[in-house]
């Protein structure tokens, strides 16, 4: 295989670095929908923990699960200028659309939101964005962009930061690419079985284009 024609892209701790962000209104947000508060000590270690079991840890309702991911964003779209991208984003996302590789990014985010965080010189690399995503409803973008572009799932890879990435990689039959400088920590992303791990943009771009992830 000479290389993967569909690369989708988690956003947040993938090519935003917005994880500070996050935590830093995480609180005033479990206030609001009645979950427990965390410090900084909890935060680090529930990064080694999947998804699932965040939300089982912290108390928060499953059926407010939309209506807090509805809040997040309108929170993301207020402060999108406050939210950097990674500084290897641009560059990575370039060289490969360059190399004819289709850049897609999935995200619970809203898509005008990913967009302007992205800017219009990085945003020129990316083919499409699907935006709105439920928390654990990310095959459901993967298997959409695959049908959008005419790729089948064995020429397609998903890069991200979480455990949920990697299992919504897995329901769409796709290739997944895990990487370390996100949310969760290198043991938790390891356990989530991820076709590859990439400690940096370097590592990542050659995964990618090589296709042996």
């Amino acid at each position: 295989m000479t290389g993967y024609r569909l690369a989708i892209f988690d956003f947040d701790g993938t090519l935003a670095d917005s994880a500070d962000w996050v935590f830093g209104i995480m609180n005033d947000v479990a206030r609001r929908y009645g979950f427990r508060e965390i410090d900084a000590a909890e935060r680090e270690a529930l990064r080694g923990r999947p998804n699932r079991e965040v939300i089982r840890a912290l108390g928060v309702p499953v059926w407010k699960l939309p209506q807090i991911a509805a809040h997040m964003r309108s929170l993301v779209r207020e402060k999108a200028d406050d939210i950097p991208l990674f500084p290897w984003t641009p560059g990575l996302l370039a060289e490969l659309a360059d190399a004819g590789v289709k850049v897609a990014v999935a995200s619970s985010n809203d898509r005008d939101t990913i967009l302007s965080i992205l800017g219009p010189e990085t945003a020129v690399h990316v083919s499409a964005v699907e935006g709105g995503a439920a928390l654990f409803g990310k095959a459901a973008k993967f298997r959409r962009l695959m049908r959008q572009f005419g790729v089948s799932p064995a020429e397609t890879v998903c890069i991200g930061d979480e455990h949920r990435d990697v299992e919504a990689a897995q329901q769409a039959g796709a290739a997944s690419i895990a990487v370390t400088w996100g949310f969760a920590t290198l043991p938790a992303l390891a356990a989530a079985r991820p076709t590859a791990l990439a400690a940096d943009a370097a590592e990542l771009a050659r995964l990618i284009l090589s296709g042996r992830s």
